[in-house]
């Protein structure tokens, strides 16, 4: 499995907006609109790959002078549970360092906040709804 960045509008940029909508917008009757993806172009896009197959993706968007965002972390329905989730939030961490951030922040849907647990990171705040499900703002000082 490669961990790489992503170019905004690539061929593997259309693989992440699939695998994106498939996973995490479809089930709940949502879908991209033009606006929402061209603002991804400052974004940091990363994927996980096996050859030319994209096995999952996330995203890194600046909150803060000290905080990226984690946004839209997928990964193939029949692939979680298989550490793929976990190495890819890693290798987002190191990013995050190494462009001079020192926390990653994100809204967790509530299903997920177990996993994030795992890997240190922290509830803060209360339940609140975003795309008609419950998250949470979680963070982690890296």
């Amino acid at each position: 499995m490669a961990l790489k960045q992503i170019d905004h509008g690539s061929k593997e940029y259309l693989q992440m907006v699939k695998l994106r909508n498939d996973i995490l917008r479809q089930p709940l009757g949502l879908s991209f609109t033009p606006e929402e993806l061209a603002r991804e172009k400052d974004d940091i896009l990363i994927g996980a790959f096996d050859e030319d197959d994209l096995l999952a993706c996330c995203m890194l968007t600046k909150a803060t002078s000290d905080s990226l965002r984690l946004r839209q972390m997928a990964v193939q329905n029949n692939l979680q549970g298989k550490g793929i989730g976990a190495s890819m939030l890693h290798f987002a961490e190191n990013l995050t360092k190494d462009k001079g951030y020192n926390k990653i922040i994100m809204h967790a849907r509530e299903t997920a906040t177990g996993f994030y647990e795992k890997l240190g990171y922290k509830i803060v705040g209360d339940k609140f709804t975003e795309v008609t499900i419950p998250h949470y703002v979680m963070e982690k000082k890296l």
